[in-house]
């Protein structure tokens, strides 16, 4: 179709660039006044429709000598406006449309530039309809598998009589559990292959003295922690499982992701519930401190920098929309080992990090919020350092301490194993 043919064409959001703003009364008429059809408004300062607008404006611009053929007697309509020009011409003149307000080609040009830099400049302060799609997917799914008041929590009791002590100790005598290769029924659809290795001591090298297996160190709320770490680690493979970009990827990588993972999105979850005020973990009904993490054998090498970490992202005051995007850039972190599909999986964090900072660039009002996202970024990096840690002092306790505390779940996300 021709630009001529488009004149007679609806309204289009960018065709009102030469209109002149005049108020009307609520009751005028919204007729053109040189055919009759619809008007959309004041044009070169004449009620008129898109169409008589649009053939005012080229007649002016590319003058032509119009003839009329029935001795200029035509009377102009919706129906015949495009048979006779020469009358039509002079219907948009006898009504007062003046040609001075006609823009020139470069002048509209440049308009049309300015509205498509404000377009682009709306859609970065925005996010689109896909993003935001995404985004209540990952909401959605993280409210199904959070338990911010740990209801569904089934424990063993915790027992805080005895005073927190450092528990690592010289154990070389002491010999090294096998690890349980296996994730139990929350990751039997992944179809791993298993082995039946014993997390502790065999008979053949159980030494006689409990003491060279750690038997004088205290672990008194080991078995508490265990099973809130398992609790954990259940609701965070619900929630990846739940993402269709997860269920998307090869089973070996879903289970590369969340071993790699695990430990960053327990602490976020976690941090959700840190109170600032108290330095304590509010768990619904359950109360957590620092000291309670000593006495379960962990080390201050990781509880120092772990507990000041709280403190910080804490102090972030991020929403729940932040919260949840961290864990998911968290989990589809394309570095981590035994991954085979690492360009899929790292689009998939660019996308989650671009859409982090716009929600953060659309939704904040405050000053210095253009400083949030590199500071959950640090945050991220932080907590990397912190993981492989994690990872060593939970073995190490398994060394030293080879009983049934640690469920197979907790031994498999710890593996170093592939």
């Amino acid at each position: 179709m021709s630009k001529e043919h488009l004149s007679d064409c609806p309204p289009s959001q960018n065709s009102t660039e030469d209109n002149e703003e005049e108020d009307e009364e609520d009751w005028e008429p919204r007729v053109c006044q040189v055919c009759g059809d619809h008007a959309t408004g004041y044009h070169f300062h004449a009620m008129t429709c898109e169409g008589c607008k649009g053939f005012f404006r080229r007649s002016v611009k590319r003058p032509t000598e119009f003839q009329c053929p029935r001795q200029g007697v035509c009377v102009i309509t919706k129906l015949n406006r495009r048979e006779c020009q020469a009358c039509r011409l002079r219907k948009c003149l006898s009504i007062g449309m003046l040609k001075e307000l006609i823009m020139s080609d470069e002048a509209v040009e440049t308009r049309r530039n300015r509205i498509r830099r404000n377009k682009v400049f709306d859609r970065s302060l925005g996010l689109s309809p896909s993003q935001q799609s995404l985004i209540d997917e990952l909401v959605n799914v993280h409210n199904k598998t959070f338990d911010a008041t740990f209801s569904r929590f089934q424990f063993r009791p915790i027992d805080r009589d005895v005073n927190p002590m450092s528990v690592w100790k010289d154990t070389a005598s002491c010999p090294k559990s096998a690890l349980i290769t296996h994730m139990d029924k929350w990751l039997s659809s992944f179809s791993r292959p298993t082995s039946t290795g014993s997390s502790s001591c065999s008979s053949e090298e159980k030494v006689e003295d409990d003491s060279d297996c750690g038997g004088n160190t205290v672990f008194t709320t080991l078995p508490h922690i265990a099973d809130l770490t398992t609790y954990m680690i259940q609701n965070i493979i619900s929630f990846a499982k739940g993402l269709h970009s997860f269920r998307a990827l090869v089973i070996d990588d879903q289970i590369s992701l969340l071993k790699g993972a695990m430990f960053e999105m327990m602490q976020i979850r976690f941090n959700m519930l840190f109170n600032v005020k108290t330095g304590n973990w509010e768990c619904g009904s359950l109360t957590y401190c620092m000291d309670d993490a000593e006495r379960a054998g962990f080390h201050r090498h990781l509880l120092d920098p772990l507990m000041q970490y709280h403190y910080t992202l804490r102090n972030l005051q991020l929403q729940e929309v932040e919260y949840v995007l961290m864990q998911a850039i968290s989990l589809f972190s394309p570095d981590r080992a035994g991954l085979t599909h690492r360009n899929v999986i790292d689009k998939l964090q660019e996308k989650l990090a671009i859409m982090l900072k716009m929600h953060i660039d659309s939704k904040r009002t405050k000053s210095g919020k253009h400083l949030l996202y590199p500071k959950i970024v640090a945050c991220l990096t932080e907590m990397r350092t912190m993981n492989e840690e994690y990872t060593n002092q939970v073995l190490h306790i398994v060394d030293v301490k080879p009983d049934n505390s640690f469920d197979p779940l907790i031994l498999e996300v710890i593996s170093k194993d592939p």
